[in-house]
């Protein structure tokens, strides 16, 4: 009987090749069966033409990761596809606990990537020099009034705040909510920077302020990051001081 093989649990970055780790390529290359959700798919497909692949919607995460175990489990290497980092709203807390679950011995490497703040700080300047909270908008997995006593300790800390998966088509309210709680204790003039698509095909990104964000395009792609008390905004660039002397 052939011995049970690896689990990757990758994460690809932004999509853009060129923001991928060498090591989440070669996770890619070392793999028998790629499965992913199908978006994430499509963003490495020239580096899987020879591979086994298995892609599938929406909110199939279990699903997903049973079938990676099962494949592992015919001896086959198997890379299992985040976007962004695989550890931060990723696929590899719910692998761990499938293998688990299921008392399995299989090996499992979690490759990290470029998280989605990251990548938008980047194309804003440098907004989350100093402490920051990332915080999903989405109240499909967690209560929404727990999500908003996490925004209202963020803000009342005067931490640098990016919020994922702030407006969805079927989920307006709560952008709008988390704005209400910021503007409690920050300055309606703090800046805001709100990117779309970071560092991937379609970029866009504006710099605002918390009192005006809700004029711009905001949705499921997009990343919101709420700057600090500190933070000004300098020739295009968003930037929260690190407290150097200058």
């Amino acid at each position: 009987m052939k011995s049970q093989n690896k689990i990757y649990v990758v994460g690809i970055g932004p999509g853009n090749r060129e923001h991928m780790s060498v090591r989440a390529i070669e996770a890619i290359a070392e793999a028998d069966v790629i499965i992913g959700y199908k978006t994430y798919i499509d963003l490495i497909k020239d580096l899987i033409v020879d591979k086994e692949v298995i892609d599938s919607g929406m909110r199939k995460e279990v699903e997903r990761c049973n079938l990676t175990l099962d494949y592992a489990l015919q001896g086959k290497n198997v890379a299992i596809i985040s976007s962004g980092d695989a550890g931060v709203y990723g696929m590899a807390g719910i692998m761990l606990e499938v293998k688990y679950e299921r008392n399995s011995d299989v090996e499992i490497e979690v490759v990290p990537g470029i998280t989605a703040a990251s990548a938008a700080s980047a194309v804003l300047g440098a907004p989350m020099m100093h402490d920051f909270a990332v915080i999903s908008l989405s109240d499909l997995l967690t209560e929404w009034e727990l999500i908003k006593k996490r925004l209202d300790c963020a803000a009342m800390g005067d931490f640098i705040v990016a919020l994922y998966n702030p407006k969805s088509m079927g989920r307006v309210h709560q952008i709008e909510e988390a704005r209400e709680i910021m503007m409690k204790y920050k300055a309606g003039s703090t800046p805001v920077g709100i990117v779309k698509n970071a560092k991937r095909q379609g970029e866009q990104a504006v710099i605002t302020d918390l009192e005006h964000m809700l004029e711009h395009d905001i949705d499921m792609l997009t990343v919101v990051v709420i700057g600090n008390a500190h933070t000004y905004v300098k020739d295009g660039k968003m930037i929260t001081p690190r407290g150097y002397q200058i």
